[in-house]
């Protein structure tokens, strides 16, 4: 009795140990299925990374592509603002020459007619000093004389004040040359500004984007990362089933002893 009882304890401790393999074995089970799972979440969130730094990367080459675009839009507006600039200021030059041609030669004209002017009045002198000296007639020789003095010195302020007037729309007509210079290179210079700051701007976009994909880059690795512990988690996994296995073979091969 003691022995059929002994055989008995002996079945039931087998068959627990069974059942508790068996649970081992559901419980590694689900454990590989949990981990499959994260696998595939893992290996689509990788794709979906991917596919974002694609997307990023062609965002980026369109977009430096629109820069570019606008870059040289910009640069041929520069050249057609300098090529107009320059071309109004060859056509200013030219004005102003022509105006101060146009102005010495009226100062010339004033020359000869001041010079035609005195001419005559000292053609009239010797006629009515001759008239005089032949009529004898001192006090109307001396009254005439004083006269044409008096016509003389009027013109010739006349013609001082006109030449005065001429010289100083030519020295206003330089002063405006300079400063007309001066806007055009400041607009110049506030043109080669923005430009500089375009470039600038640009910059900062293509190192906001270079670091964007660097990050996830790193994320990408991250991935990886997990990614190998997981398989590595698996690998252990599929050893202790092995074990288990062999466990169960071994209990199997007791109980057939047993019997």
């Amino acid at each position: 009795m003691i022995i059929i009882l002994l055989k008995v304890l002996l079945h039931v401790l087998l068959e627990l140990l069974l059942l508790l393999l068996l649970l081992l074995l559901l419980l590694l089970l689900l454990l590989l299925l949990l981990l499959l799972l994260l696998l595939l979440l893992l290996l689509l969130l990788l794709l979906l990374l991917l596919l974002l730094l694609l997307l990023l990367l062609l965002l980026l080459l369109l977009l430096l592509l629109l820069l570019l675009l606008l870059l040289l839009q910009l640069l041929l507006l520069l050249l057609l603002f300098l090529l107009q600039l320059l071309l109004l200021q060859l056509l200013l030059l030219l004005l102003l020459l022509l105006l101060l041609l146009l102005l010495l030669l009226l100062l010339l004209l004033l020359l000869l007619l001041l010079l035609l002017l005195i001419l005559l009045l000292l053609l009239l002198l010797l006629l009515l000093l001759l008239l005089l000296l032949l009529q004898q007639q001192l006090l109307l020789l001396l009254l005439l004389l004083l006269l044409l003095l008096l016509l003389l010195l009027q013109l010739l302020r006349l013609i001082l004040l006109v030449l005065l007037l001429l010289l100083l729309l030519l020295l206003l007509l330089l002063l405006l040359l300079p400063l007309l210079l001066l806007l055009i290179l400041l607009l110049l210079l506030l043109l080669l500004l923005l430009l500089l700051l375009l470039l600038l701007l640009l910059l900062l976009l293509l190192l906001l984007l270079i670091l964007i994909l660097l990050l996830l880059l790193l994320l990408l690795l991250l991935l990886q990362l997990l990614l190998l512990l997981l398989l590595l988690l698996l690998l252990l996994l599929l050893l202790l089933l092995l074990l288990l296995l062999l466990l169960l073979l071994l209990l199997l091969l007791l109980l057939l002893l047993l019997l």
